[in-house]
């Protein structure tokens, strides 16, 4: 049973009932009271726990936009740039979503904390203030009643009347008051419960749409994720084949470090011990210096370097140098010593100590002495016993394996990947390099599994004298690899391997043209450009001289070669028709990947704004979102790392990513409630009736126009939306005109008429 009515025929009786249903109402108010104070204060603490929770989050995001990766060598792929420029976004995102939480803070300020302390100090105050006042009366009342009452009947009728006019006038004005007090307390029994309620509606709004907007800003965001998963792929891959190849180097190094030892043709590096005399008594000390000598000039350089100084590097001093002679121990008793004849310096002999024998005779031997030290360059590893050259009995092998793998295994899983047996791979190359024995058809003969034909095909491009693109345009493929624009890229590559030797060419060719069927395979046999790449980069094209260096190079081979893989038909087919120089690319440009957002407003509650019996939401539901999945690791380095195209603008007819507008009566109408604050940051609703396309939809016949501007496509584009066109790099599109839409562009293709993101195109 709830509160009792308070009738108003029961303010003239004042029965003891009628007191008790008044106190009932007056403790439920008073609970009412505390409840509101106590819920004022626990949101309180909520908006601070949650203020200082968007502060630390803005200061987490504040030291990842500040820090940045170093790399390793003189560029970074585009993958690494990508990589690089990550922690940047990630800060982006969250001061974005943290500039979202704080309007939510302001909108819970605005329709929960004041609206209820209002109530509270309004509604319930005043309730309170009429209590003491109706109170007062009561007691005033009831007070001249008894004064009446208690009069004598002996005193004179002008006094009794009066006193009865007193008393009645008290009744009058107290019967008044507790009307008006029983009215008071049942307005507001009735008015708090949506005095109460529907602040509390408004807060939940406010929740919901902050959350709402974090969707949109993760919908905004994923298409930079996605693309940032695949360049994290791409690194990892090339950290893998990257990281066994500077593993081998460093056990190569460990079993002979004299040859891996770190020397340039003009100048020899190490340290020495420098023997300085002082006058008697002191005697000599030996300084350890750090000598770098000048084979040209026969100037040595000396820094003076203390590792037990915490690396306290000394000033440079310079000698030339007239002669070097091995020191006898017999005049010193020290081992490994010189004495070098310096030229400036007549009748003045510097003795140096070297770290070891060998060190000793590397010293003699780069300053001209009589020992000197058979200095090996290195190789690079060579499989004993086979003798692999490029001449017809090579070529014919590769043809031969080529028809072979296209015929029994184009649909093999890691194909060029999973390796043969050594001793069988090694078998079957010398059997077929032997002329004698190399008319055998690998595509009928089933004694050679296919695994062990690809291993034998890259071991023969191994075993070559030269890699097959050679030493000599080494360097020159890699420095367009290093530049962030595909088109000077893939032009100077076209030229290089035109200036290869025709055997070669052929040769790669042949191979390229292969390796793209492969790829056209990938869904079945894995290995896509990118893995081809991986694996193809360091067999055709290797530098002469193996470092930590040229290994951290691997990863621009591997684009190089995904380059003549995707491209092979241009590069092959046609004769170059100019070549750019090396020095266009020392300064690339890159399209910047910056997620843009704009900032949503926030829902304000505003009963006001809306008749609820007129409003209706349409509840369509949006199509899905797009498959995940697709855009895997099977994409291809240069298509996503080198010359990655740009992130397109946010198309305004798409709606793959929007929350389903709810289809329930009772969610509408209580969302009807909601329209958007005008002090809060433009933009669309968490709500809002569905717009009606401004652009142009698939399918929709080309109009005449009187322009005449052309584009052309930079990079290849799937559409995301019924109103974009597709289409691949290079296609030229007619009738182009700037669209509407902000970052968009219009144009036509193949008699179609569409959007065209303005930052994947070129103006002709």
């Amino acid at each position: 049973m709830g509160l009792h009515p308070l009738e108003f025929s029961e303010c003239y009786l004042d029965s003891p009932a009628f007191r008790d249903k008044v106190k009932s109402h007056e403790a439920e108010l008073d609970k009412t009271n505390r409840f509101i104070k106590e819920l004022y204060k626990d949101g309180k603490n909520l908006m601070n726990a949650t203020k200082q929770l968007s502060m630390a989050q803005r200061k987490f995001a504040q030291c990842l936009g500040e820090f940045k990766f170093e790399y390793i060598g003189d560029a970074k792929t585009d993958d690494e740039k990508c990589i690089d420029e990550s922690l940047q976004e990630f800060s982006a995102f969250l001061r974005n979503l943290e500039d979202q939480r704080e309007l939510m803070m302001q909108n819970i300020t605005e329709t929960l904390m004041k609206p209820l302390e209002k109530f509270r100090k309004e509604q319930l105050g005043a309730a309170k203030a009429e209590r003491k006042r109706y109170e007062k009366e009561t007691e005033k009342y009831y007070s001249s009643l008894e004064k009446l009452l208690n009069m004598s009947a002996k005193k004179k009728e002008p006094q009794l009347q009066e006193a009865d006019v007193q008393v009645d006038s008290n009744r009058d004005h107290f019967q008044d008051l507790s009307l008006e007090y029983v009215c008071k307390l049942q307005e507001i029994q009735e008015r708090k419960k949506f005095e109460c309620v529907e602040p509390m509606l408004a807060f939940f709004q406010t929740v919901f749409t902050f959350y709402h907007q974090g969707y949109e800003l993760a919908n905004d965001f994923d298409h930079y994720k996605r693309a940032l998963q695949i360049n994290i792929q791409n690194t990892r891959s090339r950290f893998e084949a990257t990281r066994s190849e500077v593993y081998e180097l460093m056990k190569r190094t460990k079993d002979t470090p004299q040859e891996h030892r770190q020397t340039s043709p003009i100048s020899s590096e190490g340290y020495l011990y420098v023997q300085e005399k002082r006058p008697p008594p002191f005697g000599s000390s030996w300084v350890k210096r750090y000598c770098t000598f000048v084979k040209e000039q026969k100037i040595l350089h000396m820094v003076t370097f203390d590792h037990k100084s915490g690396g306290k590097t000394g000033e440079t001093e310079s000698v030339m140098l007239k002669s070097c002679l091995r020191k006898l121990t017999d005049t010193l008793d020290r081992r490994f010593c010189l004495d070098l004849e310096i030229t400036d310096r007549p009748g003045i002999v510097l003795t140096v100590q070297a770290l070891s024998e060998d060190d000793h005779k590397f010293w003699i031997h780069a300053m001209g002495g009589k020992e000197p030290i058979h200095y090996l360059g290195r190789t690079y590893s060579k499989e004993r016993g086979i003798d692999a050259q490029l001449d017809d009995i090579g070529l014919s092998f590769v043809k031969n394996s080529i028809n072979a793998i296209e015929k029994r295994g184009i649909n093999d899983q890691g194909l060029y990947r999973v390796v043969g047996v050594s001793s069988k791979v090694q078998k079957l190359l010398c059997l077929m390099i032997d002329e004698k024995s190399n008319d055998l058809d690998l595509s009928v003969c089933e004694d050679w599994d296919v695994k062990t034909i690809t291993s034998a095909l890259k071991l023969y491009l191994r075993s070559l004298p030269e890699p097959l693109m050679t030493y000599g345009l080494y360097k020159e493929f890699i420095i367009p690899a290093k530049s962030g624009s595909p088109e000077p890229r893939l032009q100077a590559i076209h030229c290089l391997v035109h200036k290869l030797p025709e055997r070669n060419r052929l040769v790669l060719g042949l191979l390229m043209k292969h390796l793209a069927t492969v790829a056209a395979h990938s869904k079945q046999n894995l290995m896509t450009v990118a893995n081809l790449g991986v694996v193809f980069g360091p067999t055709l094209m290797r530098p002469e001289e193996e470092t930590v260096a040229a290994i951290m190079d691997l990863k621009f081979q591997n684009i190089v070669v995904e380059i003549l893989i995707e491209q092979h038909e241009k590069i092959f087919g046609d004769i170059p028709s100019e070549c750019p120089s090396t020095t266009a690319f020392s300064a690339p440009t890159r399209q910047s990947k910056k997620l843009g957002r704009q900032n949503r407003p926030l829902a304000v509650y505003n009963p006001q704004a809306l008749d609820i019996q007129t409003v209706s939401v349409g509840s369509e539901s949006a199509p899905p979102a797009p498959d995940e999945a697709s855009l895997g690791s099977n994409d291809s380095v240069s298509s996503h790392s080198s010359g990655t195209p740009p992130q397109k603008a946010k198309n305004p007819h798409d709606t793959s990513h929007a929350t389903p507008s709810p289809d329930s009566p009772g969610l509408c109408s209580a969302m009807a409630l909601w329209t958007i604050s005008a002090s809060a940051t433009s933009g669309p609703p968490l709500v809002s009736p569905s717009r009606a396309p401004r652009g142009v939809t698939d399918g929709e016949p080309a109009e005449e126009s009187v322009s005449t501007q052309k584009a052309k496509a930079v990079y290849p584009c799937e559409a995301e939306h019924d109103s974009e066109l597709s289409f691949q790099a290079g296609a030229i599109f007619q009738n182009v005109t700037v669209s509407r839409e902000p970052g968009w562009l219009e144009g036509v293709l193949e008699g179609k008429k569409g959007l065209i993101p303005e930052n994947y195109v070129e103006m002709l």
